[in-house]
């Protein structure tokens, strides 16, 4: 897990710089778009970005920053398949999987995608026209960046929860019948004091016996004065 989280800071400090970048990438798009005379329908897959870099694109800029752009989506796409094999989930940690894959299909139509706050990458752009032919494109990696930052929260909380709970059972299933050492001690301390107790009420009942006798009477005499 801990690799999947370092894999993904990379991503995003990638995607940092691609973002201060928009201006330029949308501009590339624009000068690709019009060499291949498609100007009226949005831009609508990654393939289709990938179509004007290798057969329109005529400046090393353009094919820098769209290069820049195929290169996040690989990195993501990459990400994908290492979090099939980092946990193997359950339905909530799949759903969240699958549509990562399904965005990040080559041929996958993100024209209706729109980030919203706190990404403001469709606010960035000029004018609505620019919006509704550039606002799923430049949508993509922020969307899937945000599941699977969501898949990676609840995986930990799901391992957690599993490792917690599997403490407690453990706990729970001690056998109560093996007696702790101190607590064995104690018992052969308290039957030990008892015994003891009881050898001393035997000795004080001898003493009792011994010294409780009764008195011997002085010899009878006859009534009168006796001399001493």
């Amino acid at each position: 897990m801990d690799e999947v989280v370092e894999i993904l800071r990379k991503i995003e400090q990638n995607y940092k710089i691609f973002q201060q970048q928009q201006f330029t990438f949308i501009r590339a798009l624009e000068h690709t778009r019009e060499e291949a005379h498609d100007l009226i329908k949005p831009v609508s897959s990654i393939v289709q970005v990938e179509c004007y870099k290798d057969h329109h694109c005529h400046n090393s800029r353009d094919r820098r920053v769209l290069n820049m752009f195929i290169s996040i989506c690989n990195d993501l796409r990459n990400l994908c398949h290492k979090l099939e094999k980092v946990h193997p989930g359950d339905s909530v940690s799949n759903g969240l999987l699958e549509k990562c894959k399904v965005l990040l299909n080559d041929s996958n139509d993100f024209t209706a995608l729109r980030a919203t706050y706190p990404h403001g990458v469709v606010n960035y752009l000029s004018l609505e026209e620019a919006r509704n032919r550039y606002g799923g494109v430049v949508s993509l990696i922020p969307i899937v960046i945000d599941i699977v930052r969501e898949w990676i929260t609840y995986s930990k909380r799901k391992v957690l929860y599993v490792v917690s709970h599997g403490h407690e059972t453990s706990k729970k299933e001690t056998p109560t019948s093996q007696t702790s050492p101190a607590r064995h001690f104690a018992s052969q301390t308290s039957v030990s004091n008892k015994n003891t107790v009881q050898l001393q009420e035997k000795d004080f009942q001898k003493y009792l016996a011994a010294n409780q006798r009764p008195q011997q009477k002085a010899p009878w005499r006859p009534p009168g004065k006796h001399p001493y």
